[in-house]
């Protein structure tokens, strides 16, 4: 059984988007006590003990959607059992899955390694699957630690992986004679020479919330180093400091090679523009442009790393977001959902996605790269090279201050990046706000 909420990659469903506003969204996602997930955005398909496994699905993009649709199918003919599939618009379900959790989830359901699968393992919401992790094999330590909560059990099975880099067409840097900048003054100077041909220099969509938050990441990251952003997201440094402020300032600098109305444009629709040649660069992950490049042009599609802002964190760190699956608390066949993430971890099931989603990467490292493209082996000398590799904000956070403060206030940002004081004391007063309340 499949159910959506979607109507496209990303895209909100014109039935859910009439029936309540992103903000009512956010601020519902937020909430969490007590509340019944919002209806037909992320309800549970049935099942059950003398049923099929029910897995709650955030892939409503079509690639991912069919290439999930095959691994299980896969599972269902090994198994011998049924996977009834409750697909939900990739923004709603993020937005309402503390609800979710709370009310009648599926068993298995897709979500994220790290500190965004941490924070629901302290509030008790997940299942502990340390059990099975005895037997996995092809994982390596540090997997094992984005997978594990903070009392040392493990709840998540692991994936695929994606970099986040600076996205570009050969033929563009080909033709123009652009080369690819090694530090920020050149990629500035990359960006002006761009505008000066005529060209938008950066694709740039944030309708959704989310995708802005790579490049601050990566400005942070390069500028701060990787131990002072992992312990902003955590709420340990101020958002006023010297540190986040000179982040704004590097991105203010940066703006006005950016496209316009940001703030009403799609992640697909940036991604568009740079297939269309419209545009020079964006920064994204790979799953995002390799969606909007056909198979005749994506020889064409490359990236090049985040350049480096201080030489003493130079590219150390990428953001490379890990995907996968959890087993509810709540799960009704308990069994099933077990029997299930124990195929989903085998290299195989992995492989099975992989080959109608060439956008990602295996985590299993017994998987082997035989059959990857040229982006997917780039992103693995990418991530296999860094010396740190980052979740992404909304996952190395809280969920309630990501969606609640950040996405606000970074689209507030876009809109005026004027006034970076009042922005950086209003984010550093509801920080104090929100976790202050564990």
């Amino acid at each position: 059984m499949v159910q959506s909420a979607g109507n496209g990659p990303g895209g909100y469903g014109h039935r859910a988007a009439r029936a309540v506003s992103r903000r009512s969204l956010l601020r519902g996602a937020a909430a969490g006590a007590g509340a019944v997930a919002a209806p037909a955005l992320l309800a549970a398909c049935g099942g059950g003990p003398g049923g099929g496994v029910t897995v709650g699905s955030n892939a409503s993009d079509a690639v991912p959607k069919k290439a999930y649709a095959e691994a299980f199918a896969a599972y269902e003919k090994k198994a011998k059992k049924t996977v009834d599939v409750n697909t939900v618009n990739h923004e709603n379900f993020q937005e309402n899955i503390n609800r979710y959790l709370q009310g009648t989830p599926d068993d298995v359901f897709t979500w994220f390694a790290g500190y965004r699968m941490q924070y629901f393992a302290r509030k008790g919401l997940l299942a502990d699957i340390s059990d099975l992790w005895r037997e996995f094999d092809g994982f390596s330590d540090a997997v094992r630690k984005q997978s594990t909560g903070e009392d040392g059990k493990q709840y998540f099975v692991p994936y695929y992986y994606y970099p986040w880099a600076v996205f570009h067409r050969k033929s563009v840097f080909r033709t123009r004679g652009y080369e690819v900048p090694q530090n920020f003054d050149q990629y500035r100077a990359l960006a002006q020479q761009m505008q000066k041909d005529g060209l938008t220099p950066f694709a740039f969509g944030d309708k959704e919330g989310w995708p802005a938050m790579g490049t601050f990441d990566y400005l942070d990251m390069r500028a701060n180093g990787y131990d002072f952003h992992i312990a902003l997201m955590r709420g340990e440094k101020s958002w006023t400091s010297p540190q986040v402020r000179q982040v704004f300032d590097l991105w203010k600098g940066l703006l006005p090679y950016h496209q316009k109305g940001a703030n009403g444009r799609t992640w697909q629709e940036a991604a568009q523009s740079l297939q269309q040649k419209k545009t020079g660069m964006t920064v994204l992950g790979l799953p995002h442009p390799g969606q909007q490049f056909t198979p005749a042009n994506r020889e064409d599609l490359d990236f090049f790393p985040f350049p480096e802002i201080d030489p003493a964190f130079g590219q150390d760190a990428v953001e490379a977001p890990v995907d996968g699956f959890l087993m509810a608390k709540k799960a009704k066949n308990k069994d099933g959902a077990k029997d299930l993430l124990k195929y989903l971890a085998t290299p195989q099931a992995e492989l099975i996605y992989l080959k109608r989603d060439p956008n990602n990467v295996a985590v299993n490292n017994r998987a082997g790269t035989q059959g990857y493209d040229a982006l997917q082996k780039k992103a693995v000398r990418l991530v296999s090279g860094a010396r740190q590799i980052s979740q992404f904000m909304d996952r190395d956070t809280r969920p309630d201050f990501a969606s609640t403060v950040l996405i606000q206030a970074i689209q507030q940002f876009i809109g005026n990046p004027d006034d970076i004081d009042g922005l950086v004391n209003d984010i550093e007063r509801q920080k104090k706000q929100i976790f202050a309340a564990d």
